[in-house]
């Protein structure tokens, strides 16, 4: 096999550790074993390691993809809105498009690893300076309560996550995003605006 063929299968089995990774981290969460990875993504459990030396190293590492590519649909679906609702559901979107691992990401962040943590922060953060850019245009109109913007995103922020930690309770049988979007994002819009 030449070399090329070969960092072409091993980028391939990478990529399935990857992927693998985050289907089974949205179902079972960030504590399954590496072993379970390995047998879902039909390799040996050594290979994992040849790819990621540690748990950890892999959790990062697909968290750190999933920010990444949260941030890109975030700059892609709302570098034009000048309006809080479409902003919104920007965000709304692209969470439900990720739900069940944004969830479990959430609900499990307290048990990762500081580094980890930090991922979650950078993808509010992307969140937030959008968000600002559009609230701030929205106070000096005069359309918007005067309240710190951190307090608005916050709110936003405990409002959506609130729901998503008791998706149980509002939407056991399906998305609580797809069910409660407009209610939501209509609410926070009626509770901030003047």
């Amino acid at each position: 096999m030449s070399q090329t063929k070969r960092q072409e299968q091993k980028e391939l089995t990478r990529q399935r550790i990857i992927d693998t990774a985050f289907r089974i981290y949205a179902v079972k969460g960030f504590s399954t074993p590496t072993n379970i990875i390995a047998q879902e993504a039909e390799i040996s459990h050594g290979t994992i390691f040849v790819h990621f030396p540690t748990k950890e190293i892999l959790q990062q590492y697909v968290l750190e993809q999933f920010a990444s590519e949260v941030g890109n649909e975030l700059h892609n679906l709302s570098t034009t809105s000048e309006d809080i609702s479409e902003l919104l559901y920007a965000h709304i979107s692209i969470l439900q498009k990720y739900e069940a691992f944004y969830k479990k990401m959430i609900l499990e962040i307290t048990l990762l690893p500081s580094e980890t943590k930090e991922i979650l922060v950078s993808i509010q953060s992307t969140m937030s300076w959008h968000f600002s850019i559009v609230v701030d245009q929205l106070q000096k109109h005069g359309l918007i309560k005067d309240i710190p913007l951190h307090m608005l995103f916050n709110t936003w922020i405990a409002l959506v996550h609130y729901y998503l930690q008791n998706s149980d309770l509002f939407a056991p049988d399906t998305s609580v995003l797809e069910r409660y979007s407009d209610e939501l994002i209509n609410t926070f819009v009626t509770l901030i605006s003047k």
